[in-house]
């Protein structure tokens, strides 16, 4: 072919694509690469274009003649889909590009079509040529981020509407084995027993484990303390005789209705047999109402026992799960979580003050890790620590035993309200971790002049650190210390940024995604380590190399990205990418807990549906661009 003829087929490319967004807006030096690494092709009518079935998608298709008729696969989470038609100017394939892996959909040619198709490799080349058009793609994944999100809100939202209306069973509501006790047990053992394990109440049983009695702790006073009866009777002569039985089938209604009409406040499931099978109490039906972050938060602050805040942290998490089904952001939702288990570590550390004399002492209790970021979900566990400032007229030894003693009660506490012990015991009762300000300066200066594996994997721990209660102003101090460690030192942040190249996205050439190797969970993804670290290694990296003082990963990534010409939409898709992981990880938790399991961070892609696979794909792409900035100043 002439080269005349060519710069006119070129001509007219371009003089059609001028007529569609978002070619109607692309640079021209771009537009014209398109124009010529483009192929006409004709498809007769019926003829199948694209399809699941051809393998990886290839190429980028430009609907220029006639109608293209789309059925979407049943994976997308519906049994139907009405197929719909593209016309000219129209493109498709583009998530299927983006991803490297199949079309989640059938196209055919619903009449005679014509197409322009340009190749993979010169589609890439054109996303990095024009910004418009990588705008354009950004926007079409970010349309399905969207649709992944309704998704999650609305079954959510089922689950949700399931367990909080009053018309659930009480098999539904039923959420542990009952704790009961012979007919022949002392009081004494009784009450241990109840203080052992937490419960307002006791149910008595016979041998059959047919429930015959009650004993609760307002009966501890007047039937107990001031008839001064012997904690050697059996429980049998003070508890009261079992009024209320329902029935497992029975609905929270019939139980509200019980407690009305008797003027008791528990009452007891039982199956077909007459077996004990739960304890319902007026707690459980308030629950199903809903409680409001202003009454948990007031509850919080007003209480005067661990029961109280025991119950305040199962609050939280309820209005959690409705925050999720309202379509609240995973960003909000985390820092929502983080702050109202803020103000239950802070009435505990208030509480156990009380027993403490550390008056007179300038010190802070610190948070490390996830809740040093604001990004705590449904399981998380303790990292803190205590920083305090001694002066040379204090006994510094004597000073730390008291604040270990302190810290050993706080640390007790939180874990009997919902907070783990740390099983790496990165807590403010280890020694190592309840230091004078002084101290901790010394130790970041040996971690960031020495930065040796251990020295990086504590950076990665304990640079996360955040003031939860006493004196802000030595977090701040500590704070522009470690700045000006960094700030200084390349060495150690290319070292930083080596070990968060560490892990890598699990991306698979052939299949969409890399399962874990873990023989425990098999098959699996660890939405924590290989979703969740790769955001926050790289951010944290960002962070201490421009003297970002927030912990916060999404407030890193966004200060850091003004000073290092990181541009808007790729900030955003960055941010897209981690909230979506984070909020993979609340829908999992939740459903693991729902179903009487710790709840862990382990996801099976082929339960996810073909738009959660598609996101979560570029969820972990837009981490890769972030490691790939990592190689790129660091030079690795």
């Amino acid at each position: 072919m002439s080269n005349n003829a060519t710069e006119m087929l070129v001509s007219a490319c371009i003089r059609f694509l001028q007529a569609y967004p978002p070619f109607d807006r692309m640079e021209g030096e771009a537009l014209r690469f398109l124009a010529e690494n483009v192929r006409l092709v004709h498809y007769p009518r019926s003829a199948l274009i694209l399809s699941s079935e051809m393998g990886v998608a290839r190429a980028l298709y430009i609907v220029q003649r006639g109608k293209v008729r789309v059925k979407a696969s049943a994976g997308l989470g519906h049994s139907e889909h009405s197929p719909t038609n593209l016309g000219p100017g129209q493109c498709f394939a583009i998530a299927a590009l983006m991803a490297q892996r199949p079309t989640s959909s059938a196209y055919t040619a619903a009449e005679d079509v014509f197409c322009y198709e340009l190749p993979a490799s010169d589609f890439f080349t054109l996303t990095q040529k024009s910004t418009v058009f990588n705008l354009f793609c950004t926007q079409y994944i970010a349309g399905l981020l969207k649709q992944s999100q309704q998704q999650l809100q609305l079954q959510l939202a089922q689950r949700a509407g399931e367990q909080r209306t009053m018309n659930s069973p009480l098999a539904s509501i039923v959420k542990r084995e009952p704790v009961s006790v012979g007919v022949a047990a002392s009081i004494r053992q009784v009450v241990e027993l109840m203080a052992a394990s937490h419960l307002g109440s006791m149910v008595i049983v016979d041998d059959q484990q047919q429930p015959v009695g009650i004993f609760t702790l307002s009966d501890v006073l007047k039937r107990i303390v001031l008839p001064g009866t012997s904690l050697d009777q059996p429980i049998s002569s003070v508890m009261s005789p079992v009024l209320q039985t329902l029935p497992m089938a029975a609905n929270a209604h019939d139980a509200a209705l019980a407690m009305a009409m008797h003027g008791i406040r528990h009452v007891l499931a039982v199956d077909e047999g007459g077996r004990l099978k739960g304890v319902i109490s007026e707690r459980d039906l308030f629950k199903l109402q809903g409680a409001g972050l202003r009454q948990i938060r007031h509850a919080i602050d007003a209480a005067s026992s661990l029961e109280v805040l025991q119950h305040a942290r199962e609050d939280v998490r309820q209005l959690s799960l409705t925050m999720l089904t309202e379509g609240v952001g995973a960003q909000e939702i985390t820092q929502f979580i983080s702050t109202l288990n803020d103000t239950v570590t802070r009435r505990i550390i208030e509480l156990n003050l009380d027993r403490h004399d550390l008056y007179g002492i300038d010190w802070a209790w610190l948070s490390f890790g996830s809740e040093g970021r604001d990004e705590q979900t449904f399981t998380t566990d303790q990292d803190n620590g205590i920083v305090y400032i001694c002066t040379d007229i204090m006994d510094r030894e004597l000073t730390q035993l008291r604040f270990l003693e302190f810290a050993r009660d706080v640390n007790a506490d939180l874990d009997q309200c919902g907070f783990p012990l740390c099983k790496g015991n990165i807590m403010a009762s280890n020694p190592d971790l309840c230091l004078t300000l002084e101290e901790w300066e010394e130790r970041f200066a040996r971690w960031v002049r020495t930065p040796e594996p251990q020295a990086l994997l504590n950076a990665t721990i304990f640079f996360d650190f955040r003031p939860l209660y006493g004196r802000f102003n030595l977090a701040h101090r500590l704070r522009l210390s470690l700045l000006r460690l960094t700030r200084g030192n390349p060495l150690f942040l290319r070292m930083m940024a080596q070990n968060a190249l560490t892990v890598s996205p699990p991306l698979g050439r052939i299949r969409d995604f890399v399962t874990g190797s873990d023989p425990d969970h098999p098959g699996t993804i660890d939405l924590k380590k290989y979703g969740v670290r790769l955001f926050t290694d790289a951010a944290r990296v960002f962070a201490l190399a421009h003297d970002v003082e927030a912990t916060n990963t999404v407030q890193r990534l966004k200060r850091a990205a003004a000073v290092m010409n990181i541009s808007s939409d790729d900030l955003a898709a960055s941010l897209e990418g981690f909230n979506f992981i984070q909020l993979l990880r609340l829908r999992h938790q939740h459903f693991e807990q729902e179903h009487g399991r710790a709840g862990d961070n382990f996801i099976r892609p082929e339960e996810l549906n073909e738009i959660e696979r598609r996101i979560l794909k570029e969820a972990f792409r837009q981490a890769r661009k972030l490691q790939a900035r990592l190689k790129l100043d660091y030079q690795l």
